[in-house]
């Protein structure tokens, strides 16, 4: 099957606003197909958009999901806020013209199922030593040079973990008998997870998205994912002691349930689990035209210098 690969905004022009529709009821009798050398088939474009936030809100009590009609209010209001003039001194981001709509119908109040109460957990105090160095540096050295700019914002890496952004949410998925291959078009960078039962490579090799090892646990395939760089970040916090657990099941014809367990210990105060369904896209892969050294990070460093001669 061929992917096309066309210019990202185009695909983000001709999406709307999509209210949350019910989740889709598999078919009891619905059996999940196979490739031909007997691995559960997860092939395709699945796309992750979704509306829900990671953390649950405050106002939320200990309510998991909302009605229907709850989730479609905070859609409009997720959309409405894209739309809101900027903030003093900010050039503004991309209204919702650019924004996917969410496409896989949760009505949850957090995308974080563990802890029940679906927050991140505490930060151990090394953690939040990191992370209030992180803060620091962050504020008195915006950007100094490139290398002050997250990974994201460089065009290097998206990361992993990571959590659907309001666009170009998608995953490709290929298997082999010895590999599956994930594609995300968020920066279109690929993870290839061997299934042959390889360890991982040694403690000193570190990588941007880490070393996947996956496996089949029956229908449910687990991603084991450890020696993280330690310039990767998941919500502002360096990942190089993370093990990244994630599992894919497929549920239905045009769905599948994805799911991350986070074990840090020395950042976080007990592992955390997140859930994720992902749907079947209809569609293909979309290019997404990011390079190091794009204009966005001219304007940026050349802002800062205006900062610095103004004295700011």
């Amino acid at each position: 099957m061929r992917y096309p690969l066309v210019a990202a905004f185009a695909a983000a022009l001709s999406i709307g606003l999509a209210a949350p529709v019910a989740a889709q009821e598999t078919d009891a009798d619905w059996v999940a197909p196979q490739t031909p050398w007997g691995h559960p088939d997860l092939q395709g474009v699945w796309d992750q958009t979704t509306g829900t936030p990671l953390e649950r809100a405050a106002d939320a009590s200990d309510r998991e999901f909302l009605s229907e009609e709850e989730a479609a209010e905070r859609e409009r209001r997720r959309f409405a806020a894209f739309d809101a003039p900027p903030r003093a001194g900010s050039p503004g981001n991309y209204g919702s013209q650019w924004r996917d709509g969410s496409r896989n119908a949760l009505t949850r109040t957090s995308l974080i199922v563990d802890p029940p109460e679906g927050r991140i957990p505490a930060l151990t105090p090394a953690g939040e030593r990191r992370a209030a160095e992180n803060a620091a540096r962050r504020r008195d050295h915006p950007a100094d040079s490139w290398t002050d700019r997250n990974l994201w914002e460089r065009c290097i890496t998206r990361g992993t973990p990571r959590v659907p952004n309001n666009y170009n949410s998608n995953i490709l998925l290929l298997q082999t008998p010895d590999a599956v291959v994930m594609l995300n078009e968020m920066i279109n960078e690929t993870r290839v997870v061997p299934l042959d039962g390889r360890p991982h490579v040694a403690a000193g090799v570190r990588l941007w998205n880490g070393d996947s090892r996956g496996r089949w646990e029956g229908d449910t395939l687990v991603v084991e994912t450890t020696n993280f760089s330690d310039k990767q970040v998941f919500r502002g916090l360096p990942v190089d002691g993370l093990t990244l657990v994630e599992r894919f099941t497929r549920t239905g014809p045009d769905s599948i349930d994805y799911e991350m367990t986070l074990s840090d210990p020395t950042t976080y105060t007990r592992n955390w689990t997140v859930v994720l369904p992902m749907i079947a896209n209809g569609g293909g892969m979309f290019e997404y035209a990011c390079h190091e050294g794009n204009y966005g990070m001219e304007g940026i460093l050349a802002g800062h210098r205006a900062e610095e001669r103004a004295g700011q």
